[in-house]
């Protein structure tokens, strides 16, 4: 009665798991355009779209990617062998051991009067099934710790994950090898079946059982006679067959019996049976309550996002069903770090070392992100250099074993750190120009917002620069920053500016406005003598900088060969960096200050 509580209790806790989980599938926030969703509209368009795709032809394409995808992981197959077995022997191993073993007791028997796990086919499957999981754990263990798979990151919910399946499923085999060897289950067995007080014919059949089914006993050792022998057979066949197989169909526990043979004796008398069987029996309840709070349940959310992912298209998807699946997505991950293997800037964390870099820890953070946990400011910068540092590429999507659409999920999250305020110089990063290819998903007033901000963050004198009629005073001289532009050869060329403005003449830009001195600040002919006379202020707060749309033509028109593009790059670049030192060193006196 007490170990049918403590499952009923652990089953519940698993159902109001998963109720939240699925309840916060249709209210997280990941980025600015699911803001104006509710959770209703939500819900009532996941319904209408399950209903559609059930009655059309995609039901054919979820039939193709349940089956290639979700039943035999061809997607993590493509990737890795070695992977894909650890994966099958855990999933299909875990899958079918709950199903032929782990619902037995409260639902079998129910059903089938003549159920019992000491029976083939569940002694034997119990054991094999059981053994596929620990093989896939073994192999998990070996990737991690010995192969060293290159930016696979263990952090402490793989171990959990681990070491939980790990306890339950090793304690069941000590428990079936334990229960083999026990005098104490032998007696009990037959007090409960055996039908005769004779001595003889208990010893008999005590024989058979030390023989042939690895019971250890104080009172009879072998060798037996064949007389005796057969006598225990006719018994066990008379009491004891219709519910015991033979005890080498469960390989497991037999090879686990013999292992302990030695000791058998001893944990009789502790009660070996008692310790094991709790052991195994609370490790199992735990693992079933803790399952929707941990990695464990992306075999829920994985398969989800799979079906999802086949069927849904983000141009023409309800944007309401494009903002669950990215929530149902943040519980697909597994945190295999295939993306992080694929990845085109993962060279980028070999050298810089932030982990945030990774697609994979990316995740993690959004997890903790999303659930409004607190971040420093050191931890946001990584973030931000981690995401600003993607190139869009898509290779992380495209392997991604449980579909997530990561390269979407990061142009969701950039979108409201930036519209956050968060000053970054995106008009350099890669990220800039596929924001740009995604502008029709984006508001009005939310496109050109972090844009403004990022540019009053590096353009410091932009107001001032924006009265060209005024007369200014000269800011003094910044001979480092003259020493700074000439640290390329194509940077110093600007020494050979004599103002003649033809590069300010031949630019699109600046032909493109009536007053451009007013909308740009300096001309490019301007910015080159700016540098000359060391006003840094000047020449770091032009907008011509960020506007320069590259086309090289003040370049290949100057008469005295200045590189005015390639200067403009090296201001850029010098631009951005400040812009970076400064917010370190603010950074560095908000934590000294305790801010």
């Amino acid at each position: 009665m007490a170990f049918n509580s403590l499952f009923y209790t652990s089953l519940i806790i698993f159902i109001l798991g998963l109720i939240y989980k699925i309840s916060r599938w249709f209210s997280r926030r990941i980025g600015v355009p699911a803001d104006d969703l509710t959770t209703r509209d939500r819900v009532l368009s996941a319904v209408r779209g399950i209903i559609s795709i059930i009655f059309s032809k995609k039901i054919l394409i979820l039939l193709r990617v349940f089956i290639l995808d979700v039943i035999l992981q061809m997607r993590i197959l493509r990737e890795n062998f070695l992977r894909w077995l650890m994966h099958m022997f855990i999933y299909a191993g875990f899958m079918l051991l709950l199903l032929v073993h782990g619902l037995g007791t409260p639902f079998y028997e129910n059903i089938f009067t003549d159920y019992y796990s000491t029976i083939n086919p569940f002694f034997f499957l119990r054991n094999f099934f059981g053994v596929m999981v620990i093989i896939g754990l073994g192999i998990a263990v070996y990737r991690r710790l010995i192969l060293k798979v290159p930016r696979l990151k263990t952090n402490a919910m793989d171990r959990y994950a681990i070491i939980i399946l790990s306890a339950v499923m090793i304690s069941g085999v000590f428990l079936d090898g334990v229960k083999i060897t026990s005098y104490t289950i032998f007696q009990t067995m037959v007090e409960d079946y055996a039908d005769s007080d004779d001595e003889d014919e208990i010893e008999a059949l005590e024989s058979y059982w030390v023989k042939y089914f690895g019971v250890v006993s104080p009172n009879v050792e072998p060798p037996f006679t064949e007389e005796l022998l057969e006598e225990g057979k006719d018994l066990d066949e008379s009491y004891c067959a219709d519910c015991h197989s033979p005890i080498k169909s469960a390989f497991a526990g037999y090879a686990t019996a013999v292992m302990i043979h030695p000791i058998a004796l001893m944990l009789d008398r502790m009660d070996g049976t008692t310790f094991f069987y709790y052991l195994h029996i609370i490790t199992s309840f735990l693992g079933l309550a803790y399952l929707p709070f941990s990695k464990m349940f992306h075999i829920i959310a994985s398969p989800i996002s799979l079906l999802a992912g086949a069927v849904m298209d983000k141009a023409t998807s309800d944007p309401a069903n494009i903002a669950t699946r990215q929530a149902v997505e943040l519980d697909a991950c597994m945190h295999c770090g295939t993306c992080s293997r694929r990845c085109s800037v993962a060279v980028a964390f070999d050298k810089i070392g932030n982990i945030n870099i990774l697609p994979s820890e990316k995740l993690l953070f959004l997890k903790a992100y999303i659930a409004n946990k607190p971040l420093t400011k050191n931890e946001l910068r990584a973030i931000l250099e981690g995401i600003y540092l993607c190139t869009n590429c898509d290779r992380c999507t495209v392997v991604c074993p449980a579909g997530i659409q990561l390269r979407d999920m990061w142009l969701n999250v950039r979108e409201e750190l930036i519209q956050k305020g968060t000053p970054v110089p995106l008009i350099l990063s890669p990220f800039s120009f596929y924001r740009g290819l995604n502008r029709q998903y984006l508001s009005d007033k939310a496109y050109p917002k972090p844009l403004k901000t990022a540019r009053e963050a590096i353009s410091k004198n932009r107001e001032l620069l924006k009265q060209p009629e005024k007369i200014i005073p000269l800011t003094p001289v910044d001979r480092e920053f003259k020493v700074a532009s000439d640290h390329s050869t194509q940077a110093s060329t600007y020494s050979n500016c004599f103002s003649c403005e033809n590069c300010s003449t031949v630019c699109p830009v600046v032909e493109n406005y009536a007053n451009p001195q007013e909308v740009l600040g300096l001309l490019p002919h301007q910015i080159m003598r700016s540098i000359g006379l060391g006003l840094k202020d000047l020449a770091l707060g032009s907008n011509m900088l960020w506007d320069c749309v590259t086309c090289y033509q003040c370049q290949e028109h100057c008469p005295q060969g200045v590189k005015v593009t390639d200067v403009l790059y090296e201001l850029k670049n010098q631009a951005v960096a400040e812009v970076n030192s400064e917010g370190a060193t603010n950074a560095v006196k908000l934590e000294r200050d305790g801010g």
